[in-house]
């Protein structure tokens, strides 16, 4: 689009909304006001529950969206129960992780899995991620990008485990992000926040559903501690 016809395009959108040189300054205010103050939308009541309750609503969704959850009592329980995870399906004792340090610290030396860290180039058949948290209604799981949490690892392996904290289940997906602003700091996000609900699938063919259609075909979940 040249100049000129940007310019005439927008010039008609500020007619239509009644934008004057006159009340620029007043609206741009309005519209800063927003942004700073970012204030919550509507929020469904479903998710709005007690922890243990709504860990369990978290636990019910994902379950219906096909994922798998284990609940363990503790970090030193990741290593074998992944383990576990690949050899009940015959899966190849190897999987990539990120450098996050709540997994780079856990120990799988009591295991016989081997552990590689960065970037999945497409070849690795299993990956292990870090969730930033749940959100109850949906049993959504959000994931953030960054050098420690390599988005590859989300959607190139077939088989993808996620470690959640129980305590980093909110009830909404507006609660998980205000805990991303507070994080990250106002006005600083990561480069890409994934929400993962389930297996990757599709139904664009005949309206069959295919699981691993664009990722993941199986999504097993391990939620750590209490609520």
């Amino acid at each position: 689009m040249s100049g000129s016809t940007r310019d005439a395009v927008m010039g008609r959108i500020r007619r239509a909304v009644g934008a004057t040189p006159a009340n620029e300054e007043a609206r741009r205010r309005v519209v800063e006001d927003r942004l700073g103050a970012a204030p919550a939308g509507v929020i469904p009541e479903r998710g709005q529950l007690p922890p243990a309750e709504r860990l369990a609503l978290f636990i019910q969704m994902a379950t219906k969206a096909d994922a798998t959850v284990a609940r363990l009592k503790s970090t030193a329980e990741i290593p074998e129960e992944v383990a576990a995870y690949l050899r009940e399906r015959n899966l190849p004792a190897t999987i990539r992780t990120g450098g996050d340090p709540r997994l780079s610290g856990l120990d799988f030396s009591q295991t016989s899995l081997s552990v590689t860290q960065g970037p999945s180039d497409g070849d690795d058949l299993s990956s292990l991620s870090h969730a930033d948290g749940g959100i109850a209604e949906t049993g959504t799981l959000v994931l953030s990008s960054g050098p420690d949490n390599p988005t590859s690892l989300n959607f190139l392996p077939e088989y993808h485990i996620v470690v959640l904290d129980a305590a980093d289940v909110t009830g909404d997906m507006e609660a998980v992000l205000a805990r991303l602003r507070q994080r990250q700091g106002k006005g600083v996000m990561p480069r890409s926040v994934n929400f993962i609900t389930g297996p990757s699938r599709s139904a664009d063919i005949e309206q069959t559903l295919l699981l691993g259609a664009h990722g993941p075909r199986s999504l097993h979940i391990l939620v750590v501690g209490d609520a």
